[in-house]
């Protein structure tokens, strides 16, 4: 069984920053990727931020130079610092790890359950 939480969300004044992150734990064989995304009321589901096994990384447009998104391969865990952060960037963020479990074999996607960012004075 795999597990995926996230924690460090909250209230923050534009402007301001938080750091998100996101830990992988259970049965895994190997974690290929791991990436934020969010999802505002009333919007889809988007993409922030995904970084590779290899550190190869992915940003959305609407965050570039102001999110940094990094991972400790050693602790299955991803971060996601966010500086200068704006009104529209309000959101519930959610992890998503690509990982093979040890079993069943595959590669497969999890996500975490979210937690609530909010930009606001």
């Amino acid at each position: 069984q795999v597990q995926v939480v996230e924690s460090g969300g909250g209230l923050v004044q534009p402007g301001g920053s938080l750091r998100l992150s996101c830990a992988a734990s259970g049965s895994i064989l190997s974690i290929y990727a791991m990436g934020w995304y969010r999802q505002a009321p009333g919007n889809q589901r988007e993409m922030v931020a995904r970084i590779t096994s290899g550190g190869t990384t992915n940003y959305a447009d609407s965050i570039k130079g102001r999110f940094t998104i990094s991972r400790d391969n050693a602790k299955n865990t991803v971060y996601l610092q966010m500086n200068s952060l704006k009104p529209e960037d309000t959101a519930v963020y959610y992890c998503k790890v690509g990982l093979v479990p040890i079993s069943p074999p595959g590669r497969r996607d999890y996500w975490g359950q979210g937690t609530q960012v909010t930009v606001s004075s």
